[in-house]
């Protein structure tokens, strides 16, 4: 099982995010929250990383899109740097914000994420085990690829079988 765990932290504003570019820090995951023309006021927008960018870096390539656009007095940005006991290498620190991404994206599906809404639990993302902490806004405190993957488990542990035929 692969633990991550965010610690989240925000509000911020777009001109805020852009004093978070210390090289060795300010990367993660990030949420945007704003208005939406279907979904309502203050609603979860989209969820990304700054994975080989920082968040200042990152962010700053939403200006002129459709997130800003949309009621930038109104769009909070919340941010989630990896945290442990233990320090890890820079591949796994690139592949844990990568999986945390990929994983937040599918179970909340934001509005306006398009990729991995709607992936299905292969390979990679079978044994990941996400920890939001902080002001992680409204995520899930909890997210398990065991629990909200392709393939769930019966009470005892073992996995449930569809027989066809």
């Amino acid at each position: 099982m692969i633990l991550i765990e965010l610690y989240w932290e925000g509000p911020f504003t777009f001109e805020e995010v852009k004093r978070l570019g210390n090289e060795a820090t300010d990367y993660g995951v990030y949420q945007i929250y704003g208005n939406h023309i279907t979904y309502g006021s203050d609603v979860l927008l989209y969820i990304g990383q700054a994975n080989n960018q920082t968040f200042k870096t990152r962010l700053g390539q939403h200006n002129d899109r459709y997130l800003v656009m949309n009621d930038s007095a109104h769009t909070r940005i919340y941010i989630g740097r990896l945290g442990g006991e233990n320090q890890i290498t820079y591949d796994k620190w690139f592949e844990q914000i990568h999986l945390a991404e990929r994983l937040l994206i599918n179970v909340h599906k934001p509005a306006f994420n398009s990729q991995f809404v709607t992936d299905r639990y292969v390979g990679e993302l079978d044994t990941v085990h996400l920890l939001n902490w902080g002001n992680r806004r409204h995520l899930l405190p909890e997210i398990s690829s065991l629990r909200w993957g392709s393939k769930p488990m019966n009470k005892r542990g073992g996995r449930f079988y569809v027989y066809e035929d």
